[in-house]
């Protein structure tokens, strides 16, 4: 079984772009378990009123909630934009198998503060679809200026 991290990014920019539809920051995550999607999320903080509702967090309680368990070390988490220390810290505990990165976060995200945040068997791999998910991001920002 082949796994497709370019499959599982692109839905994971399709949930971005529902956050960027809602003038929410517009990142999108999916958890996959083999090649079925069990959790997906995107930025909802403006919409829950609380600042914790990142994509990430969405989608891993999606996915804890589907498996029935807080722990996901055979699942891979996609990512649009590298997380943020909270979340980092979330993927941590839950130690899925991979962590797929879109594009770096050189403000926020967790390798500028804590890169050893993660769980040691955790593996990272950036770079997917890395051009869209920045862009993404670029183009969101660049109309709120």
């Amino acid at each position: 079984m082949e796994l497709d991290h370019l499959f599982f990014m692109r839905k994971a920019l399709q949930e971005a772009q529902k956050a960027a539809e809602e003038d929410e920051v517009p990142i999108g995550a999916v958890v996959a378990l083999g090649n079925e999607i069990i959790g997906k999320g995107y930025n909802q903080t403006r919409r829950l009123n609380d600042n914790t509702a990142h994509a990430e967090m969405i989608a891993i309680t999606a996915a804890s909630n589907k498996m029935g368990s807080g722990i996901l070390e055979d699942c891979r988490l996609y990512v649009t934009i590298e997380p943020c220390v909270m979340c980092a810290g979330a993927i941590k505990w839950v130690r899925p198998s991979h962590i797929i990165i879109g594009a770096a976060e050189p403000k926020f995200g967790f390798t500028q503060y804590r890169p050893a945040i993660l769980h040691p068997s955790t593996v990272i791999e950036t770079g997917v679809l890395e051009k869209e998910c920045a862009d993404l991001m670029k183009t969101f920002f660049q109309n709120k200026r």
